[in-house]
């Protein structure tokens, strides 16, 4: 009897899982603790902002990110961001998760089907995100350690656009998946190569290009933020409706001794 082929679901982080971006956190905790100055961290955020706003692929945007991801680590010692992802995680990224989107992984695994985040961000963020949401595991970009220190280089690219092809390829020869039968989600156009490896694709909270491509393909689409802004619209108006119908309904008269 032939066996089976294990599937898995991949799930984008930023803006995909939670609300900004889990690279900008780790290095809004590491500011917050002293490991680098203001202008440090402005690099960083200006260089982030004018990749995710670039709307295109261009090599040189690709390379000032991963330029400005690894520079803001390097020199620091490998165990002491470890235990600080672990923080980060407690105070910016667990507030900022989509429950919707862990309520699609969560029934992937119920299906018995691994969960992988597949991310731009550090390896060690992803894992500590994986763990603690109870996932697969996690692949992300990997900086360079020699003596238990950072040296500001990555190994490989970053986990970008066809990068994530290349790094959920060798995960499925590995694990025996067929991605043919596997998952994908993301909320970027960038992803595209990643949902389009897949047999599954979906978009969660997508951009214009993205929406549109989804549309056009008959994709799954889940949009949390729409849900979360009627709710938050809409969620007063109901509170403030039902108080109404209390005060202007009728009262039903004693019945006489």
């Amino acid at each position: 009897m032939a066996q089976i082929p294990k599937r898995a679901a991949f799930f984008d982080v930023d803006n995909t899982l939670i609300r900004g971006s889990a690279l900008y956190f780790l290095g809004k905790g590491m500011y917050q603790r002293g490991f680098f100055t203001k202008a440090d961290i402005s690099r960083f955020v200006l260089a982030n902002l004018r990749f995710r706003f670039s709307g295109q692929e261009k090599p040189d945007e690709i390379k000032r990110l991963q330029n400005a991801a690894t520079n803001f680590i390097a020199g620091q010692k490998a165990s002491d961001v470890a235990k600080l992802a672990q923080d980060v995680y407690d105070e910016h990224v667990s507030p900022a998760l989509w429950q919707g989107t862990i309520d699609i992984a969560q029934m992937h695994l119920s299906h018995d089907e691994e969960v992988w985040l597949v991310t731009a961000a550090s390896q060690e963020m992803a894992c500590v995100i994986a763990e603690k949401l109870g996932f697969t595991g996690a692949l992300g970009s990997r900086a360079e350690v020699k003596d238990g220190i950072y040296t500001g280089q990555l190994i490989g690219n970053l986990l970008h656009g066809k990068e994530k092809v290349t790094a959920i390829k060798e995960l499925a020869a590995e694990r025996g998946f067929d991605l043919s039968q596997c998952y994908a989600y993301s909320d970027s156009h960038n992803d595209l190569p990643l949902l389009l490896a897949v047999g599954h694709p979906s978009a969660i909270n997508p951009d214009a290009v993205l929406r549109i491509r989804a549309l056009r393909e008959s994709w799954p689409i889940h949009d949390f933020r729409r849900a979360r802004a009627l709710n938050r619209i809409l969620g007063p108006v109901v509170s403030w409706t039902a108080a109404l119908g209390m005060i202007l309904k009728p009262r039903r008269n004693k019945p006489k001794d």
